[in-house]
């Protein structure tokens, strides 16, 4: 509940490009593990598309990319939560400082606040 007060309070969530294939492969995971029912399923998806609508896509870029390769030589991140850092920063111009980065994995947000970004 406190995660949807804080994106209420930051305005419009922006994202990486591949931030819904991220969460679709998360919803997939989650029912082939059983841990999952099928309401609850169409019920995910169901929030997954209204907040798509809602959030700012960084689309793909040479730039982008060199950027992730960065944070994953300095950073023990996985090859998405690279992107999605290189992303945030993207959005920032390389100023985070005052940015708030929501993220519920430990090690993507130890390197957040690292880059300079509060972290929630």
């Amino acid at each position: 509940m406190r995660r949807r007060e804080d994106l209420e309070k930051t305005g419009v969530p922006i994202v990486w490009y591949g931030t819904l294939a991220e969460i679709e492969s998360a919803i997939c995971r989650r029912v082939r593990e059983g841990d999952l029912a099928s309401a609850a399923e169409d019920a995910a998806r169901c929030r997954l598309a209204l907040l798509a609508k809602s959030w700012i896509e960084i689309e793909p870029t040479t730039a982008l990319r060199t950027r992730a390769l960065r944070l994953l030589r300095t950073h023990p991140l996985r090859a998405g939560d690279g992107f999605q850092l290189a992303a945030a920063l993207a959005a920032t111009e390389e100023q985070p400082a005052g940015t708030l980065f929501f993220t519920g994995d430990a090690r993507l947000a130890r390197a957040a606040k690292n880059e300079g970004f509060s972290v929630r």
